[in-house]
């Protein structure tokens, strides 16, 4: 688990890594430099044998690799520090293990976004959950702009350490990049649907969100080109050139019209492809201000309202996730053993108690 200023999430994570039905298991959190109490609530959980170590801050990716240099699982289960596992998540997916042919096989299973209220998620299977072969996965992906969540899979020793390390430079897409080596190395993917993850949206807060930044999308290009040089490894027909310029204009709209570089580079990548970029188009709800202001004023109008909305309703979700804590006297049952105000660690009598300020 890489951990970077995740104080007021972290330790409900924690529980629901403790709480695996699976005991064979180990914990690893690698405090990647934060500046908050991230690290003062992670070893509370040393004496239930969770390992916590703090390095100068690096990025997700570097302690992500820390992580793994420590670990001495057949098995990796990655984990942010603001999303949850089920009790059974990995326990599930261990259970297919006898039947599959070798250790290259990656597991994945199914998750379910939440702000707060994560026993209000709802799962809502997508193009990925099935079992699929590298080449399948990663044309779907790519060409129905879809994803799995990092939490989802489950990967042996033998074939983390064939995909080969995190890729510390990118800032953004480090998870998807990774995941497309992974694949590469495997013999496929077996899905788990028993298996799930929960999956806090954290908005503009995200490693995730790419934004107007210059740095991030720098780092999101360059994952793209990896994306597309993986999915041609492995068959370069027409099927997968085609579907690699529907990527190219799927996210050609991160790109137009500020950073026209980025976009020269992609309509010249399509045009080797044998096709070509159009304009991207803006929904009618942005249509409207690219007609009376120009590109860049309804460019930035698609990225300031929906953190505007969003913002409203993480402050509604908050607002009816503290109200139901306080309805129950007895808080909130939920099937992980976590405490729903996130305030603190249950005694051996299970109460719960402030986290202490101190160090």
């Amino acid at each position: 688990m890489p951990a970077y200023n995740a104080e007021q999430w972290i330790a409900d994570t924690l529980r629901s890594a403790l709480a695996q039905i699976w005991k064979a298991k180990e914990i690893i959190v690698v405090n990647d430099g934060s500046t908050d109490r991230t690290e003062q609530i992670a070893r509370q959980f040393e004496p239930q044998g969770v390992r916590v170590v703090t390095q100068v801050n690096a990025g997700a990716a570097a302690a992500r690799n820390m992580a793994f240099s420590l670990c001495r699982g057949d098995y990796i289960q990655w984990l942010d520090a603001d999303d949850l596992l089920a009790p059974d998540k990995i326990a599930r997916q261990v259970e297919v293990l006898p039947g599959l042919q070798d250790k290259r096989v990656l597991l994945s299973g199914g998750f379910a976004q939440f702000k707060y209220r994560y026993h209000r998620a709802k799962f809502v299977p997508g193009p990925l959950w099935r079992d699929l072969s590298p080449l399948d996965w990663l044309l779907c992906k790519l060409g129905q702009d879809t994803y799995m969540q990092t939490a989802t899979w489950l990967v042996s020793r033998e074939l983390t350490q064939a995909a080969g390390p995190w890729n510390n430079t990118l800032l953004g897409d480090d998870d998807g990049e990774y995941f497309c080596r992974v694949l590469l190395a495997s013999s496929g993917v077996r899905f788990v649907p028993s298996a799930r993850v929960y999956y806090r949206q954290a908005g503009a807060a995200s490693l995730g969100y790419v934004g107007s930044s210059n740095r991030k999308l720098d780092a999101h290009w360059r994952s793209m080109q990896l994306h597309i040089n993986y999915l041609r490894s492995l068959e370069d027909s027409d099927r997968v050139r085609s579907t690699c310029v529907t990527y190219l204009q799927n996210y050609i709209i991160y790109f137009y019209p500020q950073r026209d570089d980025i976009v020269t580079q992609m309509k010249q990548l399509a045009s080797q492809l044998g096709k070509q970029l159009h304009r991207p188009h803006l929904s009618w709800k942005y249509s409207w201000a690219r007609s009376l202001f120009g590109w860049r004023v309804a460019k930035r109008l698609q990225l300031i309202l929906p953190r505007v909305r969003g913002l409203i309703v993480r402050s509604w979700e908050k607002m009816l996730f503290r109200l139901e804590c306080a309805l129950s006297q007895n808080r909130i049952a939920v099937p992980f053993g976590i405490d729903p105000n996130l305030s603190g660690i249950p005694d051996k009598n299970g109460r719960y108690e402030k986290l202490s300020s101190k160090s």
